[in-house]
This record gives C-alpha cells, structure tokens and sequence, in this order.
C-alpha cells in the first residue's frame, strides 16, 4: 500500500483532501500539532494515523525533515510551508526517499496581473512576505526537481472556500458580517469602483487537484499549477450574487480607496488591500490540459457553500 503522508492535514484542504486519499486506497499518516478537528467530520478519519509535531519548533531545532524521512513515505504533501529554509530543510531529508512531494503555494506568487487570465508562465513580481517567501519556495523546489530530479510538484490554490470557515467577502476581507448586510438589502460599500477581481476555489476542488497530481506523476512532477476556479469575479459582480441568493438587489456604494480605507479597521484594511492590490485572476488551461483537472464549483458556487454553512450555523443572519 501507497503511504502518504500529509503535513498540515486537518486544515481547510485536508479536510477534503484526506478522505479522498483514504477512499482511493492510500495509507495516509496526518502529522499536525494537534489543536484542531477537522473542519467536517468524515468516516474515513478513523483509519489516519495521526503523528503530533510542532513544526515551527522543529524546524528552529533542525529536526522536521528527519521526523518526517523516519515515517517511511512514499509520498509527502506539505500544506503548511512558509519559508525557504523550512522547505529546504525537508527536501534535504526526503532527497532520494520519496516517489512524489507536493507542496502547497499560493497565487500570491504572482504580484498585479499584467494579461489576464494569468498562466503559471508569468514572470514573478510578488509583494508581500507571504507572497515573497512563497516564490522563492517555488523557484527552489523548481529548481531542484529540473536540475536534480527531486520529485516536487507544487499547487497554487486561490482564495480557498468550503463548509467550515468564512469565505472572502465581496468587499475584499473576512467579516461575515458583509453576507448578513446583503442579505438584508442594506448598503454595502466598495472601494474604487469595485472591479478588482478575487479568485476562489472550493477546498474540494484543491483536494481534486492533488488527487490528479499523484494520479498523474510523470506528468506533474517539475511543475507548478493554479489552483482556482475557472473564472475569476469582481468585487461588484461578487455583490450583487449574493444578494441576488436572497432575492434582493444588491445596494453598492464606492469610494476611492484613501477615503473608503478611513471608514475601515486597520485589520480590514489590511485585508481589503492585499486582495485588490493583487486582484488576481488565473487561468487554469495548464491543469486542464496536463491533469484533466476541472472544478466541480464555479467561485459564486464555491462560496455558496460555505455561506449555507455560516446561516445554519448563525454566523450570517438573513
């Protein structure tokens, strides 16, 4: 039997990601720290070995790769990589011991679009630490697998959505507190004109990609693919979706960023700017083509979802 083992795995992919392995036959050893659930209960959990391990910690120490090479795994998927030294540190320990590892980016690697929808050919302009760190982590494990032959395939998963936790909202942050707006027809404001776009995928459709990835080895190995929905929504259209769900007509409102970021925590401000700043939109051809990769939700469809998920649990109030 196949052993997989998944870093990170009771997160918003994992959830979905793990049943799929186990369904289709892997043995799959779930190492994290331990602090959570996942975040829908499935049966297929009761056959995971679970290993607890505080990855920061043993990164700083030296020891994480080798904790990792000492499980035996024919496969590695790494959901939970931050920085270049951490996934050296890995690829070190798993050189020549390992049939496939894949590891888990961003979209974030790119920076503002220049043609839209962005291919993964695009040249690297990313901002921000996380958008930085995640590029370089690229770059590396890119390099390796075409100069080295070390095995690394890496999935760039958009905005990521799913039952379980808030989805990005029309106005660019993470407050539910915008779905309840819209569902009661009350006024929501947008910055600029709201024709920045974000691009969401279902956490189910990240997992399907890994799926195709394994299933796809000789294809996917040395390569990098965007994980997203087939199109990508503007801040506007997002809006006025939602509040076509509740059989309203969404009431906008806009102002140029310097003044609408005054009516803003520091926090949703924040928020807001790394997504409009970004504004990205990807396209998914390469996956189509290599992996047969194909979205089952749509990004509306995606965040349908979870919203259903937040009304039932009383989070979003219509």
């Amino acid at each position: 039997m196949t052993r997989v083992v998944i870093i990170g795995g009771s997160g918003h992919v994992g959830t979905y990601l793990v049943p799929r392995l186990v369904e289709a036959g892997f043995e799959v050893v779930n190492v994290t720290r331990g602090e959570r659930a996942p975040y829908q209960p499935h049966a297929a959990w009761t056959a995971v070995e679970t290993v607890i391990a505080d990855r920061e910690a043993e990164d700083a120490a030296g020891t994480f790769g080798q904790r990792i090479a000492a499980l035996k795994p024919d496969i590695v998927i790494d959901m939970i990589c931050f920085t270049l030294p951490s996934a050296q540190q890995l690829v070190e320990a798993l050189r020549g011991r390992v049939r496939h590892f894949l590891h888990t980016g961003t979209i974030w690697v790119h920076g503002p679009s220049v043609a839209v929808p962005t291919p993964e050919t695009a040249k690297r302009r990313p901002f921000g630490d996380y958008g930085v760190q995640k590029a370089a982590i690229e770059a590396y494990l890119m390099a390796e697998a075409q100069r080295n032959g070390f095995p690394a395939t890496i999935v760039h998963p958009g905005h990521i959505v799913g039952r379980g936790w808030a989805p990005l909202n029309p106005a660019g942050h993470f407050d539910p507190a915008v779905f309840s707006a819209l569902a009661r027809g009350e006024e929501l404001l947008l910055p600029n004109f709201g024709l920045e776009t974000v691009h969401h995928v279902h956490a189910d459709d990240v997992a399907q990609m890994f799926m195709k990835a394994i299933a796809n080895w000789g294809v996917s190995v040395g390569e990098a693919y965007h994980t997203v929905s087939p199109q990508a929504v503007t801040l506007r259209g997002y809006a006025e979706a939602v509040s076509s769900w509740f059989g309203r007509e969404a009431k906008l409102a806009y102002l140029p960023w310097e003044e609408w970021k005054q009516r803003h925590s520091a926090a949703i401000v924040e928020q807001t700017y790394d997504h409009i700043a970004h504004s990205p939109s990807c396209s998914i051809e390469k996956a189509q083509r290599h992996l047969g990769y194909q979205p089952r939700y749509n990004s509306l469809e995606g965040v349908r979802d979870a919203v259903d998920w937040l009304i039932n649990e009383g989070v979003v109030t219509p």
